[in-house]
């Protein structure tokens, strides 16, 4: 046995594409490294950075006059009732992410053949590229928000490159150079074509000996022994009307060149670069080696949080020390999975901050990004944060708190515009600027999807379980939800059962009906859920939560179709679909605990029979992690093994160890890389705050090892170890409670007390 899993991971030569360049960042800025001896590129993101489409401007439809008129239609059996309720505007995605630029850093004289690695350590974000002559390293710095690059070569040209694949013909672009006294400043700005909304890009560079002259829009550097970089991009309105091609012969106010016409120093809206190199420069540690000062502030953060949790699977010593590329040949290697669940939580922290992870987490090389970059609310991004809470990553809880509580106010204007109700209702997309429903069309009807708040908030509620304190932004927004329903809910049918209408299961259609429904599943679920949680939530408001608790009573149950299976929608006469990405009808089973084995056996029985006759459709890497996730709660060991093939064996991950979309690495997007560590965690343990499930699904293949650090919704830390013979998990509770063990072995209590250790030993399980 070896002394571990490999905590990052390396490849014998330079990233030919940007979708293996290795990844850092911190939430907020973002880097991909090619790690090119004699081109290095580093890509440079940031969460912010949205093109203007349409989309800033766009206002959900004013349709709730016509609201009670499509209930009627859908409630007397009108099938395509649903596709009328619009406005009749054309679809309009939200704004697209896209890259700022990339840092080239080019060598007058090749370097030396020979020896050649680069690596990614995960612990600290930090990419590195060693040659015979060369040796660079990169990270984006969670302390101090900015990108660090050193290198160690003597003679380098550096420029910033806005030229990207996709990039805008028409963006007005200006650069700049300016020596200071640590070295020299480089600037980037651009404006969006049409537009009053624009980035600036800044460089500091710092060169220790040698020589540094202006080679505008770039420098050239001679006879250094070591150069220093730190940038940061900031995105901001741009209202200046003036020229915008940049004359390098020109010199602003200012003193920098190729600027002329792009900065205005009276508004307070553009940055001034002169003063971003200062705040740049003041980072610098006075007393230490300057890049491993900044790198050692950066890792105290980034290395506590990646390290609360550990996965080890026993893999062969020698599979462990292979590069990523020569690793995901090999798709049934434990030492595959054991580092594919370290970079799925070094991709996952990195990429969430100031923001949630995107589709492409915090990362593009490529303007024209797949699905415009969004955040998409009904899977992707729910999927992507789904071992926050049970894997220590409240970071990541926080930057999906922050996303919500900032657009509340916007879901607050769906429910009013669309359903003409008080409360709040979440969009299907959002760019990170506005939480409005315009992303919409006949056959993705997403503005009638009423179930998307309630499962963004779950992930807030679960995190508040696991440390033992509601958090009061969680209780307002959960007000909001609970009071959209009050208004929404007002159907009735024949047996007095609530009706959600218009309903909607994302983003399927019964196999005889038109989208828009009624009572799909997920919203049944979500709407119970909500209700139920936001009473929880308010036991001040005694009669505020009775009314709600009372709502949640009066929603019909689920319903079992004629092939054994939990229907997709629970009103009789609407047939299921069965070839199909998502799994919103199984909502209930996960990430709620509303259908589960031992409380409800029979619709989890009929649960299972749903996910056995669920498709793949188009073999998104999403629907095959999500079946794992349903599997996991169903216990079926086996059914998880095989969706983790599917994706394992079908080509999902670059060398970079982020993941496609699709098989065949095709079109770079963060669904598999963030969600494997959740259904590696799930398949080994799920807890309630009521209740522990050691092993509930651990496939055959991996029948060794050790996970640590895990939070659970009953406030104790868990570590399990497992072999053939025996299992033994650790319990470190911070509070005193009863709950019940789980096995499959049977039920029995645990008594927990704050502060005292507490040994399961299991003989099988």
């Amino acid at each position: 046995m070896s002394a571990g899993p490999v905590h990052g991971t390396w490849e014998p030569r330079p990233a030919a594409r940007w979708e293996d360049a290795f990844l850092s960042g911190n939430g907020s800025h973002g880097a991909l490294v090619f790690g090119d001896p004699n081109d290095e590129r580093v890509i440079v993101t940031q969460h912010t950075l949205v093109r203007p489409n349409g989309g800033e401007h766009a206002r959900p439809p004013e349709l709730a006059a016509e609201l009670p008129a499509l209930q009627d239609r859908l409630l007397a059996g009108d099938l395509s009732a649903a596709e009328t309720f619009t406005d009749g505007r054309d679809l309009q995605w939200v704004q697209p992410f896209h890259p700022a630029f990339q840092i080239r850093l080019r060598r007058p004289k090749p370097a030396e053949p020979g020896a050649y690695r680069r690596h990614l350590d995960f612990t600290t974000g930090e990419a590195t590229a060693q040659g015979v002559d060369l040796s660079s390293q990169v990270f984006v710095s969670r302390a101090d928000d900015v990108v660090v690059q050193r290198i160690d070569t003597p003679d380098l040209d550096i420029s910033l490159d806005h030229r990207l694949p996709g990039a805008p013909h028409d963006l007005a672009v200006g650069q700049g150079a300016v020596l200071t006294p640590e070295g020299a400043l480089l600037t980037l700005r651009a404006r969006y074509p049409g537009s009053d909304r624009g980035y600036t890009g800044v460089t500091l560079v710092v060169v220790s000996g040698g020589r540094t002259a202006l080679t505008p829009p770039g420098l050239r550097i001679t006879g250094a022994t070591s150069v220093l970089l730190l940038t940061r991009v900031l995105r901001h309105p741009d209202r200046s009307n003036a020229p915008v091609t940049p004359n390098a012969d020109e010199t602003t106010p200012n003193g920098l060149t190729g600027l002329t016409g792009l900065i205005d120093p009276s508004d307070p809206s553009d940055p001034d670069p002169l003063a971003q190199a200062r705040a740049l420069g003041d980072l610098l540690p006075a007393d230490e080696d300057p890049y491993t000062g900044l790198l050692a502030r950066h890792a105290a953060l980034h290395r506590t949080a990646y390290q609360r949790v550990t996965l080890d699977l026993d893999a062969d010593p020698t599979e462990r020390a292979l590069p990523g590329s020569e690793l995901l040949a090999r798709p049934d290697s434990p030492a595959l999975l054991e580092r594919l669940f370290a970079a799925g939580r070094h991709h996952l922290l990195s990429a969430s901050g100031m923001l949630p992870p995107r589709l492409v987490g915090l990362w593009t090389g490529d303007w024209n990004t797949a699905w415009s970059g969004a955040f998409t609310n009904d899977a992707n991004l729910n999927l992507q944060t789904a071992s926050a809470a049970a894997a220590a990553l409240p970071e990541v809880t926080e930057s999906l708190a922050d996303l919500i509580h900032g657009q509340l106010s916007d879901w607050q204007e769906n429910a009013r515009a669309v359903f003409g109700t008080r409360g709040a209702v979440a969009p299907a997309h959002t760019d990170g600027e506005s939480g409005l429903t315009y992303h919409f069309s006949r056959e993705y009807p997403l503005h009638l999807w009423t179930a998307g708040a309630d499962w963004l908030l779950k992930p807030l509620v679960d995190h508040d379980e696991t440390r033992g304190e509601k958090d009061p932004r969680t209780a307002h927004a959960l007000a909001e939800v609970a009071q959209f329903y009050e208004d929404f809910l007002t159907r009735t049918d024949p047996d007095g059962h609530l009706v959600v209408v218009p309903s909607y299961s994302p983003e399927n259609r019964p196999a005889n009906a038109s989208w828009g429904a009624v009572n799909a599943a997920m919203d049944l679920s979500a709407a119970r859920h909500a209700l139920l949680t936001a009473a929880a939530y308010h036991p001040d408001q005694p009669e505020r939560a009775d009314r709600w608790r009372a709502l949640a009573d009066r929603l019909p149950p689920h319903r079992t179709n004629t092939d054994g299976a939990l229907a997709e929608w629970a009103r009789p006469g609407l047939d299921d679909s069965y070839d199909h990405r998502h799994l919103s009808h199984l909502y209930g089973v996960w990430p709620l605990d509303e259908i589960t084995p031992y409380d409800t056996p029979d619709l989890a029985a009929a649960a299972h029979r749903a996910l056995e006759l669920r498709g793949s459709e188009n073999d998104s890497a999403h629907g095959h992690l999500h079946h794992a996730l349903v599997a996991a709660r169903l216990r079926d060991g086996e059914r998880v093994a095989h969706a983790l093939r599917q994706v394992l064996k079908g080509d999902f991950f670059h060398d970079s160890l982020m993941s496609a979309h699709y098989p065949d690495r095709s079109v770079y997007n963060a669904d598999a890389a963030h969600t494997l560590p959740a259904v590696l965690v799930e398949m080994l343990v799920h807890s309630t705050p009521d209740r522990l499930i050691l092993l509930p699904a651990l496939p055959v293949a991996y029948p060794t090892g050790r996970l640590r650090g895990i939070r659970t919704r009953f406030g104790a830390e868990l570590d399990l170890t497992w072999s053939p013979q025996e299992a033994h998990a650790v319990l470190r509770p911070t509070r005193s409670h009863r709950v019940e063990l789980r096995t499959s072995s049977g039920a029995r209590p645990l008594d927990l007390v704050a502060g005292e250790d507490h040994v399961i030993t299991l003989r099988a399980w």
